[in-house]
């Protein structure tokens, strides 16, 4: 009865897989065993068409790839994955440089206008469109749960501005734009966020701060403003970044939506209204959009897995997790507790590509690799190093990859967390190794698509629910 059982469930899966091949929605053919994943080739890629979400609840702001064709930045060119990655490797460093105690400051020169690295602020990077001034004027920013700062472009962009989609904010036309004051509590307090000492000019306050790429700064005043999420949503008295100095490799977008744990971020200046608490959905195609919402009225936390909020050392801008163990295709590495627990984790919606210490690394690309033993490995290929050459198949079948973190809790990843094409026949395994036993993990955003992720920040703890972009 019991191989009778176990044949008729084989030629379940294998009717399923047939139904996939005629299917005119790919993303609708996803066959799910108990180990591992049989789709679509064509569903690993993203559409050239966005596929755009019609959720627009209060509180909750669109967001998008900045390559997709949902974006507004979107200019049709394909994701250059080889400055992806050498993006990642510079927030990546500086995110370790801020964990392990290395002083990143003492790098940068006095002079505020050759500010150097502090973090990659590109990378696989999603945007969301917030209103800033009164009259309220539409800009298209980077969210950042790594940074801390949220700042835009202004008018008259008194040294330089790159080059932005839409018109740079002209805070003369604002009738609720102030500076702050040199003498004000915020002004002394701003390097917590910045990383670097506020200065004056006369007597208003002036902030600056890097990026990771060793190119990209902002330079400007500390101001306040009226910064809207929607018809009914405003935070008045914002206190933000208005930058009359930007330059490096910043291009499109007006300026970074800071929601690191510090009193300059967002989701502090907003904890009146939304009490600390945010989530998001990664969508899981660059061709489709997710979310980002504030306050706990719009989460489902309930369907959502919590994990605790860990302390990161040296730095208490990032949100911590604590990695407890990986299976690829139901069975656990073999890796010993303390190659996590020894360094920590920190999730990173800046960050790409989950980074691993080498220990984890290898056990997870020798799991993968046998699982993929049927298909054609190809070159490394942008810094991948475990690709395969899928051009002469219609379908591949992936093991399944779970991530356990302290709770206990287990997070099946979605198969774009898993892998990520490079070119039109090129699939690569999307994991990186640290190089350094000693660096901390670092969760990215390829691993967080299609899950929302629940920032219950009082709670002290965050959440994944699967399939939360649905």
């Amino acid at each position: 009865m019991a191989s009778l059982s176990l044949s008729f469930l084989v030629e379940i899966l294998r009717y399923a897989s047939l139904l996939c091949l005629l299917c005119l929605d790919d993303m609708a053919c996803v066959v799910h065993g108990a180990q591992e994943i049989t789709l679509p080739v064509t569903s690993l890629f993203p559409s050239p068409i966005c596929k755009a979400s019609t959720s627009n609840a209060n509180s909750t702001l669109k967001l998008v790839h900045k390559n997709s064709p949902c974006s507004p930045l979107f200019n049709g060119e394909p994701v250059n994955h080889t400055q992806l990655l050498l993006e990642d490797i510079a927030r990546v460093k500086w995110i370790r440089s801020k964990i392990s105690g290395a002083s990143a400051a003492n790098s940068l020169k006095d002079s505020a206008v050759s500010i150097t690295a502090k973090y990659g602020a590109g990378g696989t990077s999603y945007l969301v469109t917030i209103g800033l001034g009164t009259p309220k004027k539409d800009l298209t920013l980077l969210f950042d749960t790594g940074s801390a700062l949220t700042w835009t472009q202004c008018e008259p962009c008194a040294v330089s501005c790159y080059s932005q989609a839409e018109p740079i904010f002209d805070p003369s036309q604002s009738s609720s734009y102030a500076n702050i004051s040199c003498s004000a509590p915020s002004c002394t307090q701003l390097p917590s966020g910045t990383a670097r000492p506020s200065r004056c000019s006369g007597s208003t306050c002036v902030y600056a701060t890097g990026y990771g790429d060793q190119e990209s700064f902002t330079i400007g005043f500390f101001a306040t403003e009226t910064l809207t999420l929607s018809s009914t949503d405003a935070i008045t008295g914002f206190e933000f970044g208005c930058g009359q100095n930007n330059g490096g490799r910043f291009k499109g977008f007006a300026g970074l939506f800071g929601l690191a744990r510090d009193r300059i971020s967002f989701v502090e200046q907003s904890a009146t209204k939304y009490g600390r608490y945010f989530s998001y959905c990664l969508p899981p195609s660059t061709s489709s959009t997710g979310y980002l919402t504030f306050g706990m009225g719009s989460m489902t936390s309930a369907s959502a897995s919590f994990t605790p909020i860990s302390m990161v050392s040296q730095s208490s801008l990032f949100y911590g997790i604590d990695i407890t163990g990986i299976s690829v295709g139901g069975k656990p590495l073999s890796i010993p507790s303390t190659v996590f627990s020894n360094v920590g984790s920190v999730i990173d919606s800046g960050t790409t590509v989950t980074q691993l210490p080498p220990t984890a690394y290898s056990a997870l690309r020798s799991a993968f690799r046998q699982a993929m033993s049927n298909y054609k490995m190809s070159a490394p290929a942008s810094g991948f190093d475990t690709c395969y050459d899928l051009s002469g198949s219609t379908m591949v079948t992936v093991p399944v990859i779970t991530f356990s973190f302290r709770g206990p809790i287990d997070v099946q990843l979605d198969t774009s967390g898993v892998l990520v094409p490079v070119t039109q026949s090129q699939m690569c395994l999307a994991f990186s190794s640290t190089g350094d036993e000693t660096a901390p993990s670092i969760y990215g955003n390829i691993q967080q698509r299609s899950f929302e992720v629940v920032y219950d920040v009082p709670g002290g703890r965050i959440g994944f629910r699967p399939k939360g972009c649905s």
